[in-house]
């Protein structure tokens, strides 16, 4: 555990212990990235369900371990604005920092463009499954791939296609945005050269060309990608909202399509990798349909494959962790809070805990198959509940269990299927978003 062996002083806040090990300036974030299963395990059976962890520049959190803590993520006396304060060059003014009024119109602004209703009229479903299965055919030549950086591309590529940049503008949105993602670390030093400036610099270039992509959309009847239908979804929505939400709301999908949903991806295949038995059930699947789905009315015909998606999020969550404040006193897991605890709320912990799932630490799909109750909140936690059910959770359904069977369809075709190179558990990433190492390889023959 990378914990600070000189700080074991004892002390409380709110009458809730703080946990012992936090360096200067990093706090406990070392740890948290690391290892923050163990940090959590070790912190409960030291202390209880409810300590504080120390997230550095981002501040105290107050983790709640009882299955009470799920409620907060609905209830109306608590927040999400501190996401927006703990990152706000980069989540400031966006949906998942929003609350109450706000929050709905600006949801219900754009919601239509990512309903399966919207998506189906975008095309997108026909405007992907071409370019994943490229992608993997190109993995099947290439006979091995370290899966993350393979998978973090394929998202980013599909993601500037569904913005509609142009194919000769990807590379300047790479570069980009790659520098945008430095605002999530950068030290607070605003100097020419440096992280934070490169990153605000980044950031207002991208902001610029929603603009024209949203002016265009305006001046022109053709379609551009979903950004013409959030567009003409905002425009049509009773309440007058400025131009700084949607772009706000443009910059979060391009951040939101990326790195999560990338992280499930190369999770899945290392779970085909680890499951022949999964791998030949999702071929035959595939084999049996003959074709990669582009809407949503054919994701029933791949059970195996919808069921991969779940089980791989549910015990591989993208999120471990999301931000809340009390905005008045409340009682969670028998202690009382009072007004102003910032919250942190472990979806990693729920994820994989024995209160909430049978066998939680094995990856079994027979949870999801033959089912005849709906997906409810406990397994749509990764995208959240309440208000705050994440926006894109259509279009990622669509997109992951298109990639499933693409895999399958293309692999199959030269009688290969994918293999574990190395140890897919070392170096793996918990914070700020949680993912394999990038150095997991993936073989195919």
């Amino acid at each position: 555990m990378l914990l600070n062996p000189l700080n074991r002083r004892r002390r409380l806040q709110y009458n809730i212990p703080i946990m012992h090990g936090a360096f200067p300036i990093v706090g406990h974030l070392p740890a948290i990235v690391s290892d923050l299963p163990r940090l959590l395990r070790r912190a409960e059976g030291m202390l209880g369900n409810h300590f504080w962890l120390d997230f550095g520049p981002g501040g105290q959190l107050m983790i709640c371990l009882d299955p009470d803590t799920l409620a907060a993520l609905r209830h109306k006396n608590v927040s999400s604005s501190l996401i927006g304060e703990m990152a706000p060059e980069i989540l400031g003014g966006t949906l998942v920092s929003l609350d109450g009024s706000a929050h709905r119109r600006a949801r219900d602004g754009i919601k239509e463009a990512f309903l399966p209703k919207g998506l189906t009229a975008a095309g997108i479903g026909d405007l992907f499954a071409p370019i994943v299965r490229a992608r993997v055919q190109a993995w099947r030549e290439r006979g091995g791939v370290s899966i993350l950086p393979e998978t973090g591309d394929l998202m980013l590529k599909l993601t500037f296609y569904l913005m509609g940049i142009p194919p000769q503008d990807l590379p300047v949105w790479h570069r980009k945005y790659r520098q945008l993602l430095q605002l999530i670390v950068a030290p607070p030093v605003d100097l020419p050269g440096t992280p934070l400036r490169r990153g605000r610099a980044a950031r207002d270039w991208i902001d610029a060309q929603s603009r024209q992509f949203i002016r265009d959309a305006r001046a022109r009847s053709t379609r551009t990608g979903l950004i013409n239908d959030m567009v003409s979804a905002f425009d049509r929505s009773e309440d007058a909202l400025s131009d700084d939400v949607l772009v706000a709301n443009v910059r979060l999908l391009l951040l939101a399509g990326h790195e999560t949903t990338a992280s499930t991806m190369a999770w899945m295949v290392i779970e085909l990798a680890r499951h022949p038995d999964l791998w030949h059930a999702l071929v035959e699947e595939a084999r049996h349909a003959g074709t990669v789905p582009t809407q949503h009315e054919h994701l029933p015909q791949f059970p195996v494959a919808e069921a991969l998606f779940r089980e791989t999020l549910r015990l591989h969550p993208a999120s471990s962790l999301v931000p809340r404040r009390t905005t008045r006193e409340l009682h969670l897991g028998g202690r009382r809070l009072p007004a102003g605890t910032r919250l942190g709320i472990p979806l990693l912990h729920f994820s994989t805990s024995s209160l909430l799932h049978d066998a939680p630490d094995q990856f079994r799909i027979e949870r999801w198959l033959g089912r005849v109750e709906p997906v409810g909140p406990i397994d749509m936690l990764q995208f959240g509940t309440g208000p705050h059910v994440c926006i894109g959770y259509h279009l990622v359904w669509l997109e992951l269990v298109q990639f499933a069977v693409a895999l399958a369809l293309t692999m199959q075709e030269s009688g290969v299927k994918p293999q574990l190179l190395n140890d897919a558990e070392k170096g793996r990433r918990f914070f700020p978003t949680a993912q394999p190492s990038m150095k997991v390889r993936i073989g195919f023959s």
